[in-house]
């Protein structure tokens, strides 16, 4: 897919050319050498994923608190008292899933938006809205893919999160997390190994509908609008940063070649924009998953809380808003997450490429 925009110039400057932005085309799944693919992306991956970390940390210990306590004081709470490790508390169980997770997300990213594009471009689709429309599906797939993996990781990663946080935080009583289990885990394998004891397999993918439920539909609208809004910067002042073509001027249009950095600047934006709508969207659902993933429905803690009585707690805590608690981590988290996630996945899908003159 070669994504292209055109801007035709007023009366005024009639003598002046449209002029088109042409940017390096989509690589394809048949285009990417798979083995290069994989090994360069679990390499990749767990860098960003552990730059990140610790923003996921404080969303975790927002979403489950009493009532509200800002980012900053919980970040500053948690170094103070556990210490600067304790934002990294579950990495290596988090980066264990990553690798396998990302592996199975990525085949699906590709491999339905490659089929999913070509059936409806064949159908006479046009190609901005098949772009879409393949981005949407392909976002959906691969998040349904990668839940086998990330649910049960997820679990046991959170778990080892939310330890200590249920002495408080600044002293203020109110704040502490609610049915917090009283476990203690010394590690993942540890945490694995309780949770299975303690609920069988059906702990480990404790939150797994709903995980689906958040998931999914944030991957699609977030792929869609990724598709829409690189379009839209395209469109609207893509050419004001690209070099025009030497051999660019025919039938009388302008053509402009962007380089490398102006690309990967305006997918980043792109991605950034996408991220902050898919957070907004989806935050509800993030906070409810991490409730029921996390806190125990009983004293035993043998039966985990259902959907409605985490809403029902949810409400009661700090009314409809209280869904809300951690968005600014959320938000920050997927924006600078899918800014750098998006720029370090097109850079691996054209390091990975068999023929590097076929992304030129």
């Amino acid at each position: 897919m070669n994504l292209s925009a055109t801007e035709e110039e007023s009366p005024s400057t009639a003598a002046a050319a449209a002029k088109e932005v042409h940017i390096p085309a989509e690589i394809d799944w048949e285009m990417l050498d798979k083995s290069k693919f994989f090994f360069l992306g679990a390499a990749l991956f767990s860098g960003v994923s552990g730059m990140l970390y610790p923003i996921v940390v404080l969303k975790t210990r927002q979403q489950v608190a009493q009532s509200e306590v800002s980012c900053i004081r919980t970040a500053f709470w948690i170094v103070r008292n556990e210490g600067f490790r304790a934002l990294y508390r579950g990495f290596g169980t988090s980066l264990t899933g990553t690798i396998p997770a990302r592996a199975l997300y990525m085949t699906a990213l590709e491999i339905t938006k490659s089929n999913v594009g070509s059936a409806t471009v064949r159908l006479g689709v046009p190609e901005p809205t098949a772009a879409t429309v393949a981005n949407a599906a392909a976002g959906l797939s691969a998040a349904m893919a990668a839940q086998l993996v990330w649910t049960p990781i997820d679990v046991v990663s959170q778990r080892l999160m939310v330890q200590g946080s249920s002495r408080g935080c600044g002293g203020n009583l109110n704040s502490r997390v609610a049915n917090v289990s009283a476990c203690k885990y010394a590690n993942g394998i540890d945490a694995f190994r309780k949770i299975l004891n303690t609920d069988g397999p059906r702990g480990l993918y404790r939150g797994f509908g709903i995980s689906i439920l958040t998931y999914a539909p944030s991957n699609a609208v977030w792929w869609a609008s990724y598709s829409i809004a690189q379009r839209m910067v395209w469109s609207g002042f893509g050419y004001y940063f690209c070099k025009k073509d030497e051999y660019g001027n025919e039938n009388g249009v302008n053509r402009f070649r962007p380089d490398s950095k102006t690309v990967m600047a305006v997918q980043g934006v792109s991605a950034a924009m996408a991220g902050g709508v898919s957070a907004l969207i989806t935050m509800p659902l993030d906070t409810i998953k991490t409730r029921l993933q996390v806190l125990d429905g009983e004293e035993n803690g043998r039966r985990g809380p259902t959907i409605a009585h985490t809403i029902r707690n949810l409400v009661k805590e700090g009314g409809w808003m209280a869904c809300y608690r951690g968005l600014g981590p959320r938000w920050a988290s997927m924006s600078m997450s899918a800014t750098t996630m998006i720029t370090t996945y097109e850079f691996l899908k054209r390091m990975s490429t068999k023929n590097q003159e076929a992304v030129t």
